[in-house]
């Protein structure tokens, strides 16, 4: 009998999942292409890179979970990726687009854009499985990317060069910035289930959201994400109103 007990143990094999990490990958490099085409003057192009790059975003971490292939590796990569395609594109592309013509108050208002999703991204790891999973805590990053993103596409559209609303622009881009490292929540549409059963109107209104954005994608896009920003404060100023009130109206209140 052979003794195997002088025999170094056995490393299990390590590797990654390709599918998903396929996907993040997919958005990392349309982050950079967009990059390239702002530099190249191809605003619109790198707006829809943008949001291509938020497609493949939504789905490499359902894929990761309908096929049971989810990993540290595959949430580090998809956090890098965020920062590249949802911080770094977006604050160059505003900064190149239109905040150049303010001089440095415009590259210091892109910076903080970056750093705002930097900021964001880190306190979505380190509070993962820690707050409420139906409601994000501030704008998230790809949204916060769309708004810009959308409010740039539709100006491109219309001709207006940037440098000529840079104030409207930066006005655009402090306020995503802010919403992305505030407290304020923001709807995560995560318990939708959509493997049940829906009524016939939900698939026509799921179809006519699709002819919307394609009779004019810039516009829809845009009002979707400008709605879904301003969902967030609107939603926390009635609730302080509520409160304030509910503070006069109660026996110890000071109401007349």
């Amino acid at each position: 009998m052979l003794d195997h007990s002088n025999e170094p143990p056995r490393r299990s094999r390590r590797g990654i999942y390709i599918l998903p990490n396929l996907f993040t990958t997919a958005s990392l490099f349309a982050g950079f292409y967009a990059i390239v085409q702002a530099m190249n003057g191809g605003f619109e192009y790198a707006a829809v890179a943008i949001f291509i790059a938020m497609i493949m975003d939504g789905l490499d971490g359902r894929i990761a979970r309908w096929t049971h292939t989810q990993s540290d590796f595959g949430a580090e990569f998809d956090s890098l990726s965020d920062m590249v395609s949802f911080g770094l594109a977006p604050a160059l592309i505003m900064y190149q687009w239109a905040l150049s013509g303010l001089g440095k108050l415009g590259w210091l208002v892109a910076f903080l854009f970056a750093a705002a999703a930097g900021l964001r991204l880190a306190r979505f790891n380190t509070q993962a499985g820690q707050v409420d999973s139906h409601y994000f805590r501030g704008l998230p990053s790809p949204a916060a990317a769309g708004l810009v993103m959308g409010f740039m596409w539709v100006m491109h559209s219309y001709g207006l060069p940037g440098r000529e609303i840079s104030i409207v622009a930066l006005v655009f881009t402090v306020f995503a910035a802010a919403t992305m490292v505030s407290t304020i929540r923001y709807h995560s549409f995560k318990h939708i289930n959509w493997k049940s059963r829906v009524p016939f109107v939900a698939v026509l209104a799921v179809v006519m959201v699709f002819v919307l954005v394609s009779i004019d994608p810039p516009q829809v896009l845009f009002l979707i994400f400008l709605v879904y920003g301003l969902s967030g404060p609107v939603r926390a100023a009635l609730a302080l109103y509520r409160r304030m009130a509910g503070r006069r109206s109660s026996p110890g209140g000071h109401g007349l």
